[in-house]
This record gives C-alpha cells, sequence and structure tokens, in this order.
C-alpha cells in the first residue's frame, strides 16, 4: 500500500518513478486487512486525536476518489447487561458522537443510540439475551487487493514504471551516499542495476533487512504483530452492516463485517518476529475469535464453520518508552527516516492513510535535497483507475463487476 501510493505520488507530480515488488502486488500485509477504511475508533479510545482526524479526512478522499473501491459501512455496536443499559451506551456513544464531530462535513452518517428493542431489530442474529441497546455509526469498507491493483495501474497510466515478481537485492552507493538498488527477476534471476537520486524503502514488516543492506542500523524500526482473521457463512451475519465489539478479553475491539457474501470475523494483535511470507495463525487466536464473536452472535461459530482464513504482520513503530512484546500499546502512527547515506525509510501506518503517508515521505524526500521541489496535494482529487467519472451512470450491480467501476462493461464483454 505505502510503496504504491508513493509511486503515484510522486508520477503524479512529474517525477521519474520506478517501483520493484518482490512479490506480487498487495502479497503480504496490504491484502490481508479487516477490508475497513476507518479513522479507527480504538485510537480515539487511545486519545490519538490527531490520528483519528487525519485517517478521517483519508477515509473521504479515497471514498470520494474510488467509489467503486470504497464504501460507506453501518456499524452496530451492541452493549449487554444493565450497566450496558446506561453507562456503557452513553459511554461508546459519547465517544462516536466525537468521531463524527472530528469527520465533520466530512461524516459517512449520523450516529444513533438505540434501545434494546431497536438494538435486536437491526440486529436479529445478535444475542438476544440481555441486550441492553447499543449504538449505530457508520465507517467505510473497501477492496484492499483490488486497490493495490488500481494504485498501481493508475501510477503505471502517470509514467510510473511498476514492476512485480523483481526483487530489490542490494543496493547501490557512490561513496557513502545511495546511488540506486540492484534488482533480481525472480522468473529469471537475470539483476539489473536501477539509478536514481532517491531510493525510498517502504517494505513494511521487512523495511529493517532493507536498511541493513545499507548499513549496520542503530536498532529495528519495526515490532511486527500478527493479525489474524477468520471468514465463515453470510447466515451468521446476514444484515447489511457490520457489528463491533468494543471491549474484548484482550482489550481490543472485534469486527463482524459482511464481506463479499461472507462474514469476516477478526482481528487479533500477537507478537511475531520470524517475518514469514505466508504466516500461520496460532490455535489461541483462532479460538479467541470464535470464542468473542460467540459471545455476541445467536449462533456461535466453530472451527468447522471456518471457510477460509489469513494472516497479516502488521508494521508497529517501536517505542522506547512501550514493551514491544506488547504491541496493543504500539500506535498505527508511521515513521519517516532518512538514513546519513540518504536511505529513506517508511514504516508504521494503516491503509486507510496509504495517501497521507506518500505525501509524508515525499515530503521528507525534498526537505532532504533528495528530490526537486514539487506542489503536493495532487493525489488529493485525482481519481484512481475504475472510478467513474462525473455523471456517468451507476456502477454496475453485477457480482463482482462494481469492483471494476467504469471498466465493468469492458470487463463483462471479454468472451
Amino acid at each position: 500500500a505505502t510503496g504504491l501510493g508513493i509511486a503515484l505520488d510522486a508520477a503524479a507530480r512529474g517525477l521519474s518513478v520506478a517501483l520493484v515488488e518482490a512479490e506480487d502486488f498487495a502479497k503480504g500485509t496490504s491484502s490481508r486487512a479487516t477490508k475497513l477504511v476507518h479513522g479507527g475508533v480504538r485510537y480515539l479510545a487511545q486519545g490519538n486525536l490527531r490520528l483519528v482526524r487525519e485517517a478521517l479526512r483519508e477515509r473521504a478522499i479515497l471514498l470520494r476518489n474510488a467509489p467503486h473501491l470504497a464504501q460507506p459501512l453501518p456499524f452496530l455496536l451492541p452493549v449487554y447487561g444493565a450497566k450496558g443499559r446506561w453507562f456503557d451506551k452513553w459511554f461508546y456513544g459519547a465517544g462516536l458522537l466525537a468521531y463524527d464531530l472530528l469527520a465533520g462535513e466530512q461524516r459517512l452518517g449520523r450516529t444513533e443510540f438505540l434501545g434494546a428493542a431497536d438494538a435486536a431489530r437491526l440486529g436479529p442474529s445478535l444475542r438476544a439475551s440481555d441486550l441492553a441497546g447499543g449504538v449505530r455509526y457508520w465507517d467505510g469498507q473497501f477492496d484492499d487487493a483490488r486497490l493495490a491493483v488500481a494504485l498501481a495501474r493508475s501510477a503505471i497510466a502517470r509514467g510510473a514504471v511498476v514492476i512485480n515478481h523483481c526483487a530489490a537485492v542490494g543496493l547501490l552507493h557512490e561513496g557513502e551516499r545511495i546511488a540506486g538498488v540492484l534488482v533480481e527477476d525472480r522468473e529469471s534471476a537475470q539483476r539489473w542495476s536501477l539509478r536514481a537520486h532517491c531510493v525510498i524503502n517502504a517494505t513494511g514488516v521487512w523495511v529493517d533487512a532493507v536498511r541493513r543492506m545499507d548499513r549496520a542500523p542503530r536498532g529495528d524500526l519495526v515490532a511486527p504483530s500478527q493479525g489474524v482473521h477468520i471468514v465463515v457463512d453470510r447466515d451468521f451475519l446476514p444484515e447489511h452492516h457490520a457489528v463491533l465489539v468494543p471491549r474484548t478479553q484482550d482489550g481490543r475491539v472485534l469486527f463482524a463485517v459482511p464481506w463479499l457474501g461472507k462474514v469476516i470475523l477478526g482481528t487479533t494483535d500477537t507478537p511475531r518476529n520470524d517475518l514469514a511470507l505466508e504466516p500461520e495463525p496460532y490455535r489461541a487466536e483462532i479460538d479467541f475469535i470464535l470464542g468473542e464473536a460467540g459471545r455476541i452472535l445467536a449462533k456461535a461459530p466453530t472451527q468447522a464453520d471456518i471457510r477460509s482464513l489469513w494472516v497479516g504482520l502488521r508494521p508497529l513503530v517501536r517505542r522506547d518508552d512501550v514493551d514491544s512484546a506488547d504491541t496493543k500499546a504500539l500506535s498505527r502512527e508511521h515513521a519517516v527516516l532518512v538514513e546519513r547515506s540518504g536511505l529513506v525509510t517508511v514504516t508504521g501506518g494503516k491503509w486507510t492513510t496509504y495517501r497521507a503517508m506518500a505525501e509524508d515521505v515525499l515530503a521528507h524526500c525534498m526537505a532532504h535535497g533528495l528530490l526537486p521541489h514539487r506542489a503536493a496535494g495532487v493525489t488529493a482529487s485525482l481519481p484512481l483507475v475504475g472510478a467513474p467519472e462525473h455523471g456517468e451512470r451507476p456502477l454496475s450491480d453485477a457480482p463482482g463487476l462494481h469492483l471494476y467501476g467504469s471498466e465493468a462493461a469492458a470487463v463483462a464483454a471479454l468472451p
């Protein structure tokens, strides 16, 4: 997500851009999200208003620039028990009203306080016993893998060279300064030297491995965290809204999200340092998700109900004042580091803020004299490939074809 966003922003500003991807686009965490484009209710509870405000602004921009890939989605937050009838509903409701206030004119819908009867009516698949009420609010949903492809194609349309299955295997130096990248075609094993005035390391949880190609770093930037998502059949949540459990046994939130005819349940937050390309879930993580979902769904899912699952590694930025084993306490904010050699590294962040991260990275590059100054903000109103133009017919309702937006007819016409 981050590298593709940077490639598009740089190309849109008229810079000469090459992006190399060792695997396929969105192979790693960028295709293993909860499929939500959101401000982050949990970050609001942590008091990180700056991150929430930025994410809500970027949410609005993404929904405007890629309406075929990102749409508003209503959420129901149920509360249970005698305490939930009063304290929880008003506590969480007040927080979500603040969420609306931070979004301002860019809010997607009105937050509503629900009594027990309305919560049961809107959430018939929720556990009915002891349901005290709830709160309904709005956020966004998107297709992460297809958005990555749209970013790649949009960058190519503006002159960028974007290549997958081509790994960066070394860094080129002139004296102490970075002068380019040695890349290898994963199919032919052929190697090339790409010369560049500026080299950006946007490899997520693997940024420290690339930093070690430059020189021995002072310490790792990333404390990886593993997030597991489980997919079950739609009959567990047939409604047209998602469900948010605001407080799980480990202090996180849990989502149940309708997705392409199924339901996504997740996620977890588990430290993981082996950085596997295909990470596997721990049994305890699966049990945790199923157990928490069973607490609020009328029909509790079991191991036998799992249709698929995926695991993503979050590139959380280490902090000196937080134990790196406590990944829940680490912020989702990003960090940009410019080494003495000129290597620029960016890590952290999340899908929702990919565009703002790209702008920040390029601002650092220009401030350090690695790139010529070009005006920022060009991607704020830049429709991505497939976005319908003003006055164009509504997006296709055919299953799956809506993801192609204005290209849906061309796809449907394929033999």
